[in-house]
């Protein structure tokens, strides 16, 4: 017991000044499951957000939109691969990680169960949902776990591109025929809301944002980043000639702040319990992919026990 308290004495003194915890340090249980829950969310988060975006890629307007989107669902692709990586580093194991998300019993955010209707959606999610990961992932670049604060320095880096993606894809729509504003418009209004409601359920609801920002695994509360978002994307939006779908939304002189209307959390909680629009054909799509990709899997297990046989049998120098 004695041992044990020196250890989480250790523990908070690394939390308190700054240092990393690093994969092989002591730390508390509950400390190593929150980060192992938090980062394979996360993961999960990538990769079903490459199937909103992935089915627009063939019908770009052009090869150029073609090329960067699909660059930016490779990046996804590779974030959640860095991702599941920090997170075996904790002693989880990458197939139960994904057995989770394939039974439904893992989350994931719940932006991803949304439809894109028009390409104008693409220009939206890169403008919106991206915008809201960066304030999120940022901070995290500053979080007490090494491997997942180095993981999403690469990420942040690449997620800024999204963002500028597609907030381009905005403009160009903005400023060109009516009917493609209209369009834009139209995107922005079906994906405002579900984008406040990507930081989370408000402070007084949320189960975890307290412990996880005392191991400083969060740097900021739910709340707090949700309203950095707002104050930032609302300038935006006036620069592309758009109207944010709220009607309460202004400007507050005594907080310098933008006050913005309430969100309905019980959407929220609807699409997180497996009733979004898209949830079951999300899920049916990545379980379809993983199953038809077994071969390759396999193909690659056989080739590395191959190749470290070969090794293994060759004579070593004196």
């Amino acid at each position: 017991m004695s041992q044990e308290m020196d250890l989480t004495k250790r523990f908070d003194t690394y939390i308190a000044s700054e240092q990393k915890i690093e994969a092989k340090d002591w730390m508390p249980d509950a400390y190593r499951k929150t980060l192992i829950r938090q980062i394979s969310q996360h993961a999960h988060s990538e990769i079903i957000g490459m199937l909103p975006e992935g089915n627009w890629i063939t019908r770009a307007p052009s090869l150029k939109r073609k090329a960067i989107l699909l660059a930016k669902v490779q990046d996804e692709a590779g974030h959640g691969l860095y991702l599941y990586s920090a997170a075996e580093t904790l002693g989880v194991n990458r197939e139960e990680l994904l057995d989770a998300l394939h039974e439904g019993k893992a989350k994931y955010s719940s932006i991803f169960n949304y439809p894109t209707l028009s390409w104008a959606d693409m220009g939206a999610i890169g403008w919106l949902v991206d915008g809201a990961a960066i304030m999120n992932q940022v901070p995290l670049c500053k979080c007490s776990y090494g491997p997942y604060a180095r993981a999403m320095v690469r990420v942040c880096k690449e997620e800024s591109f999204h963002q500028r993606q597609g907030f381009s894809i905005m403009m160009n729509l903005c400023n060109g025929t009516p009917e493609q504003k209209e369009m834009a418009q139209d995107s922005l209004n079906r994906w405002w809301w579900p984008s406040l409601m990507m930081f989370g359920p408000s402070d007084s609801e949320s189960k975890h944002s307290d412990q996880s920002m005392k191991w400083k695994i969060k740097r900021f509360s739910n709340d707090e980043l949700r309203q950095r978002f707002v104050d930032m994307t609302v300038p935006q939006a006036e620069l592309l000639g758009l109207t944010l779908p709220d009607p309460d939304l202004k400007w507050n002189e005594h907080t310098g702040h933008y006050d913005f209307g309430s969100i309905d959390w019980s959407e929220l909680q609807r699409v997180i319990a497996g009733d979004g629009p898209c949830n079951r054909e999300r899920l049916e799509t990545r379980v379809k992919a993983h199953t038809e990709g077994e071969w390759v899997r396999e193909a690659a297990a056989a080739y590395a026990e191959k190749c470290a046989k070969r090794n293994s049998d060759q004579p070593h120098a004196a």
